[in-house]
Parts: structure tokens; C-alpha cells; sequence
């Protein structure tokens, strides 16, 4: 009795993978010199575009529709990829030993220019303003007004009515009379 219920089981699992149409391939990519499992190796079937990639124990498995022949990739960086055609007409354990590429990479350099920012230099007391950022605010009665452009840079603020002074992160009050003395000498 029992031989009649393996053959019957037997026969059921055969006549369903044959109705489904489909095949499992699976087996061990491993490093040849060292037959160390790999994991991450990428397995692929570009006619059927399918692919799969090895777990951490370097173990796949793929399911395939049934064919003639089928070409299997496997490939995976710093290795040399291997391809084989295999007829997928029942499941197939394939397992693979992949070389270590010997191939080297071009040197890369990456080049680029660097701006400084404002905020980044360590010099104190001095910032210098851009012509262009002149150019850009508006004028009163067609002319650029310097003190305008001061102000509009962070950590300056005008100073109160009536008076013409530049107030700089919070220290005393420079004005225009005491730049234009120390230009005339003074």
C-alpha cells in the first residue's frame, strides 16, 4: 500500500511541474582557490530576463520556464564571469568555482574646484563684495548705494534713525564721517 501512495505522489509531482512548465535550477557559487561560498554573486538567464543573486552561504535558486537550451550567467565583481547552455528540461543542481579576475582598473581622478566660504576663513575684520552682488540691488535716484549692499550681508544692520551707522554683529556703530576722515588723514 504505502509503494502505491510514493508511486502516486511521485507521479503527481511529475505531472505537475510538466503542466506548470517550469524547472528549478540551484547550487553553490564558490571562489575556486579557496572553495569559499560567495554570497552576492549574480546568477542570470538573459533570454527569459530572470536573475537571482547567492545568499550569505553562497547558495541560489532560480526557476525557469522548460527549454531546449538557455544560457546561464554567472557573474560577480573582481571575478571572471562564467556562462554555460543548459537544457531546462528537469531540475538541475549546478554549482560553479569562479576565478579571481586579474584585470585592473585605469586610475580615476577626480578633480574639482573648491570655493571657500565666507564663513570658513579664519581671517577676521575684512569681507570683500563682489561687483556683480553691487550691480544686483536696486538703485535709489539711479545710483548704487554702498551702505545698502552692507546691509544686506548677514550679521550687519543699519543704525537708528537719523543716524548713518553700520552696527556689525553687535558692536559699536561705524559711520560714514569716521571712514571718510581716515581717508582724508585725519
Amino acid at each position: 500500500m504505502r509503494v502505491y501512495v510514493t508511486l502516486g505522489l511521485l507521479l503527481l509531482t511529475f505531472f505537475t511541474r510538466a503542466q506548470s512548465g517550469r524547472v528549478t535550477i540551484s547550487g553553490y557559487v564558490r571562489e575556486s582557490g579557496s572553495g569559499e561560498s560567495l554570497p552576492g554573486v549574480t546568477v542570470s538567464v538573459p533570454a527569459v530576463q530572470k536573475g537571482t543573486t547567492t545568499n550569505t552561504y553562497g547558495f541560489y535558486s532560480l526557476t525557469l520556464p522548460l527549454s531546449d537550451t538557455l544560457e546561464v550567467i554567472v557573474s560577480s565583481i573582481g571575478f571572471q564571469s562564467q556562462s554555460r547552455k543548459l537544457a531546462l528540461t528537469r531540475n538541475l543542481e549546478m554549482n560553479w568555482q569562479l576565478l579571481v579576475s586579474n584585470a585592473e582598473l585605469k586610475e580615476v581622478v577626480v578633480s574639482g574646484n573648491y570655493q571657500t566660504r565666507e564663513s570658513q576663513k579664519v581671517q577676521m575684520s575684512a569681507i570683500s563684495v563682489p561687483i556683480e552682488q553691487m550691480k544686483d540691488v536696486p538703485a535709489l535716484l539711479g545710483e548704487k548705494d554702498m551702505l545698502k549692499v552692507l546691509q544686506l550681508l548677514p550679521g550687519v544692520q543699519k543704525g537708528s534713525e537719523g543716524n548713518s551707522g553700520l552696527y556689525i554683529r553687535g558692536g559699536g556703530a561705524r559711520s560714514e564721517s569716521l571712514n571718510s576722515r581716515r581717508s582724508s588723514g585725519l
